[in-house]
């Protein structure tokens, strides 16, 4: 069993993330495939810890749930997660295994190149009685991907976790990531991204994984499927367009704005943060998903789409997430043109 980490000062968080932390291996040139890289660059990555960043930059207070390497690269992830005000007291350092490594390129069609190095990774050896059912109790949000149910123990870690959360009240969340290349074939992604989904009461998408869960190419009828499968608010990123929402009450889309995008990575990442924080904000008065306005959802969802839009305007995924002052002074600028 690994080692937990010392725990934060004001070790309470409002949103707790649980899923992988690992290496991005970042090419130093764009427009080229991981053949033909000349050097990678290191950087912090792994979609539930960005998010998890992306929620301490907006003022909430996040917490980390996962298992690295006991080694240089596990520690330098978790003196990122700290030093970005994420409570890491749920983070445990595993000698069996080291810290998962992502070797990522982007392409010149605009595509990303990912090769991982995870055989196992440390994520993948989170175990059940590793999850605190006290710290998950303390939150409002529970937030998780698909890449933690891939194998055992982390599989059935996710669960409990998910289990645990339900019993709390907290709301559930998903953003079930699609990365063909970790599962061992495409019918075991699609089974294990409709478990995720399954399970959460929100449900965060791009247009290629809503294609992928549902078998349908519309984002309106693909959403009505998750949302006739249980899930009580769908939210499908669109890239610069912004996006997609729908509940059983409302659904619309809501613009993006154009920016001078430097590097994608995070792009959904951001979005999420900026959504979870929106909600946050609006749940505060005791509504549920489904009471909420089609006016309060659209101004989640703006805030949402500009937090994902600054992430696009620096290289990494982490150093590019957008504090809340700089989500709402763009805003201010966007909606003044």
């Amino acid at each position: 069993m690994g080692k937990a980490t010392s725990a934060n000062q004001n070790a309470i968080p409002q949103v707790i993330c649980l899923g992988e932390a690992l290496i991005d291996m970042v090419s130093t040139v764009s427009g080229v495939s991981l053949m033909e890289a000349p050097a990678f660059k290191k950087a912090a990555g792994g979609a539930p810890a960005n998010v998890a960043v992306g929620l301490a930059r907006l003022g909430v207070k996040a917490g980390f749930i996962s298992k690295v390497g006991d080694d240089d690269f596990g520690r330098f992830l978790t003196r990122v997660l700290r030093d970005n005000s994420v409570d890491t007291s749920q983070m445990r350092f595993e000698k069996a295994a080291r810290t998962a490594l992502a070797f990522v390129s982007l392409r010149d069609d605009g595509e990303r190149d990912f090769m991982f190095y995870r055989h196992p990774s440390a994520d993948m050896l989170l175990r059940p009685e590793e999850i605190s059912p006290d710290y998950i109790a303390l939150a409002r949000v529970f937030h998780y991907g698909s890449i933690s149910l891939i194998g055992e123990p982390s599989r059935s870690a996710t669960l409990r976790a998910v289990d645990l959360a339900r019993t709390h009240g907290l709301l559930i969340s998903c953003d079930p990531n699609l990365r063909l290349p970790l599962w061992n074939d495409a019918q075991q992604a699609l089974d294990g991204m409709k478990t995720a989904i399954g399970l959460a009461d929100l449900v965060k998408v791009s247009e290629e994984e809503l294609a992928f869960v549902t078998g349908l190419d519309g984002v309106e009828e693909g959403s009505q499927k998750l949302l006739a499968d249980g899930v009580q608010l769908v939210a499908v990123s669109l890239g610069a367009r912004g996006c997609y929402y729908a509940t059983h009450k409302a659904r619309n889309y809501v613009r993006g704005w154009s920016v001078e995008a430097v590097d994608t990575t995070g792009a959904g990442d951001g979005f999420v943060a900026g959504m979870l924080a929106g909600l946050l904000d609006a749940l505060s008065c005791g509504q549920d998903l489904d009471d909420l306005s089609a006016v309060q959802l659209e101004g989640i969802f703006a805030f949402a789409n500009a937090a994902g839009a600054l992430t696009t305007l620096k290289r990494g995924a982490i150093p590019a997430l957008p504090t809340r002052s700089q989500v709402e002074r763009f805003l201010q600028e966007v909606q003044r043109v």
